[in-house]
């Protein structure tokens, strides 16, 4: 069976725990590159979530992921609160899908 992981500071990812994800704390983005390169090596994770704040300084190392059927690696806002980073990248993938930005203006 798969698993889900979360990478990002420990505030923001310890709630995770709870819902049965694997947590990686980190403190920066080349530590998080290290841990998403492992997670995607070991291939036992269909979903890995990293932290907007982590994700924004580390477009590179995700962009190499970007065509892997799995893991879908995707964002989500830290204890901070949303840094509009995800939201902009998913509004780039839909409007790329459907070719019109059909999602609600801020």
């Amino acid at each position: 069976m798969y698993k889900i992981g979360m990478i990002g500071d420990w505030d923001s990812v310890v709630g995770f725990m709870a819902l049965g994800f694997s947590v990686f704390e980190v403190s920066d983005a080349d530590q998080a590159r290290t841990v998403l390169h492992d997670l995607v090596k070991s291939e036992e994770y269909a979903v890995i979530y990293i932290v907007e704040d982590l994700a924004a300084r580390m477009e590179d190392e995700l962009a190499k992921y970007k065509g892997l059927p799995l893991p879908a690696i995707t964002t989500m806002p830290g204890i901070r609160g949303s840094t509009g980073y995800g939201m902009t990248h998913i509004r780039t993938a839909v409007e790329r899908a459907v070719g019109a930005d059909i999602l609600f203006k801020e």
